[in-house]
C-alpha cells in the first residue's frame, strides 16, 4: 500500500510539471518516513549527496556537456553537414542522406540529442526546402538524425545508464559505436525507400565539383581529430571515460579559439550553459538515489525479481515486455528521467534472466531514440517545429516512417548480441 502510495504521489507530481530531479527527492523521503520514520529520511539525507557529488565518474557530465558548447560555438555542425551533402547531394535524397551523416557526426562530438535536434534545424533543413524537399520528409529526418546523439559516443544518457547501474563506462560508450552506424544507415535507408516510392519528394540537387567536395572534406578533419580524442582513447585503454571527457572538452576548447569565434562572452556562455545542465542531472541523480533507497527498504526489487523467476515464460518473452513497456514511457516522458525511474528496478531484473548490461543498456537507449520523436511528448520533434517554423505534427508524421525502421534495427540488436558487445570484447 506504501509503495502504490509513493508511486501515485510521483507520477501526479510529473503529471503537473514538477522537474524530474524534485519529484523522485519529494516522493522518495515520503516513502522513507512512511516505512522507516524521520530518522531514516535524516540518515539518507546526511549521506547520499556527499555520495552522489564525490563520484569520480560524474565528472564525465559536465565535461562532455562543455565540449558540446565549445563545438556549437566553433561551428563545425554547419562545415560537416555542407561537405557530406557536397558528396552524396547529387543523388536523389541525398541531401536527407547527408543530414543522417551529419547528425551521426554531431552525435560523436556532442552527446546531447536536444542540441544536435537544433542544430540541424538551423544547418540542414533550411537547405532541403530551399532544394524543394517535401516539408514531412524534411522535418522527420532531421527530428530522427538528431536522436544519433544519445547513442553515438560521446552519450550523456549512456553516462547516466552506467552511473545508476553500476555498468563500465568506457564499455557502454564503445558498444555504442556499431549500433550508431548501423541506425544512421537505417536512416539513411528509409529516406531512400521514401524517395523511391515518389520521387516528387527530394529533387535531386546539382553535383558538385571534386575540387570543392576535396577542399570540404579537410574541413571535418578537426571534428574526426575530436573523436578520435574521445573514443579512440577510451577504446585504445589510454584513457578513462573521464580522462577522454576532460580531453574532449579541451580540444573542442582549441577547435572553437582557432576558428576566431572563442570570445570572453562565448566562453562564459558555454561554461555556464554545461553547469546549467550538470546540475539538472546532478540534481536527478539525487533524487533517484533517495527513491532508490525507498525502493531497497521496501524491497521491491528483490519482490519483482523473484515474482518474474516464478513466471513460466521464456526470459525473452520478459525482454520484450521490458522493450515495450520502455517505448510505452519514451512516447510520453523525458528519455533520461525515464533511465533514472527504471534501471535501479529494472538491472536487477536482467541480471537475474542472464542479459548483458552493456548490450542491455545500448537497447534501451535505441528504444529510448523512438521516445525523443513519438508523441505526445516527442522532444526533439517540438525543438524541430519550433527552430524551423512547420508545424508540430507534420514532423511527427515525417518521424513515422523512421519509428517502423528503427522497430527493425532492435530487432536486429536483439538477435545478434555481438553487434554490440563485439567492440567493447576488444578493449585494451
Amino acid at each position: 500500500m506504501t509503495t502504490a502510495l509513493v508511486v501515485a504521489a510521483l507520477l501526479l507530481m510529473l503529471a503537473i510539471g514538477t522537474p524530474v530531479g524534485f519529484a523522485m527527492a519529494a516522493a522518495g523521503s515520503l516513502g522513507l518516513i512512511l516505512t522507516g520514520g524521520v530518522d531514516a529520511l535524516l540518515g539518507v539525507l546526511q549521506t547520499t549527496p556527499l555520495s552522489i557529488v564525490s563520484s569520480y565518474e560524474l565528472i564525465t557530465i559536465p565535461m562532455f556537456m562543455l565540449m558540446a558548447e565549445f563545438v556549437l560555438l566553433s561551428g563545425v555542425a554547419d562545415d560537416l553537414f555542407r561537405a557530406t551533402a557536397a558528396w552524396v547531394g547529387n543523388i536523389r535524397g541525398g541531401l536527407g542522406m547527408a543530414t543522417a551523416v551529419a547528425g551521426a557526426g554531431f552525435g560523436a562530438i556532442c552527446g546531447t540529442s536536444t542540441a544536435s535536434a537544433a542544430t540541424l534545424s538551423a544547418t540542414s533543413l533550411p537547405a532541403m526546402l530551399k532544394h524543394g524537399y517535401e516539408p514531412k520528409l524534411a522535418a522527420g529526418v532531421v527530428a530522427i538524425s538528431g536522436t544519433l546523439a544519445m547513442l553515438i559516443p560521446p552519450s550523456i544518457a549512456m553516462v547516466v545508464y552506467g552511473l545508476i547501474a553500476d555498468v563500465n563506462i568506457g564499455k557502454l560508450l564503445v558498444g555504442g559505436v556499431i549500433p550508431g552506424l548501423l541506425v544512421t544507415l537505417v536512416i539513411m535507408g528509409t529516406v531512400w525507400f521514401l524517395v523511391w516510392q515518389d520521387p516528387a519528394r527530394a529533387p535531386s540537387s546539382g553535383k558538385t565539383p571534386l575540387c570543392e567536395r576535396l577542399r570540404l572534406l579537410r574541413i571535418v578533419g578537426p571534428m574526426i581529430a575530436l573523436f578520435g580524442a574521445v573514443t579512440g582513447i577510451i577504446y585504445s585503454g589510454i584513457a578513462t571515460p573521464t580522462e577522454a571527457s576532460a580531453l574532449g572538452a579541451f580540444v573542442a576548447m582549441l577547435q572553437a579559439w582557432r576558428s576566431g569565434k572563442m570570445t570572453a562572452e562565448g566562453l562564459r556562455r558555454a561554461v555556464l550553459k554545461a553547469a546549467h545542465g550538470s546540475c539538472m542531472i546532478v540534481m536527478i541523480l539525487l533524487g533517484a538515489s533517495i527513491f532508490g533507497y525507498f525502493f531497497a527498504l521496501t524491497q521491491v526489487s528483490q519482490d519483482l525479481v523473484q515474482w518474474v523467476g516464478g513466471l513460466d515464460v521464456s526470459r525473452w518473452v520478459v525482454l520484450l515486455l521490458l522493450l515495450c513497456g520502455y517505448m510505452l514511457l519514451g512516447a510520453f516522458m523525458d528519455q533520461i528521467a525515464i533511465l533514472i525511474l527504471t534501471v535501479p528496478i529494472v538491472v536487477p531484473l536482467v541480471q537475474s534472466l542472464g542479459f548483458d548490461l552493456v548490450w542491455f543498456g545500448v537497447i534501451i537507449i535505441v528504444v529510448a531514440e523512438m521516445g525523443m520523436v513519438t508523441p505526445p511528448v516527442g522532444l526533439n520533434c517540438f525543438i524541430v517545429s519550433r527552430y524551423s517554423g512547420r508545424p508540430v505534427g507534420e514532423v511527427f508524421r515525417g518521424t513515422t516512417p523512421h519509428v517502423v525502421a528503427h522497430l527493425a534495427a532492435i530487432a536486429l540488436l536483439v538477435v545478434f548480441p555481438q553487434l554490440i558487445l563485439w567492440l567493447p570484447s576488444h578493449m585494451q
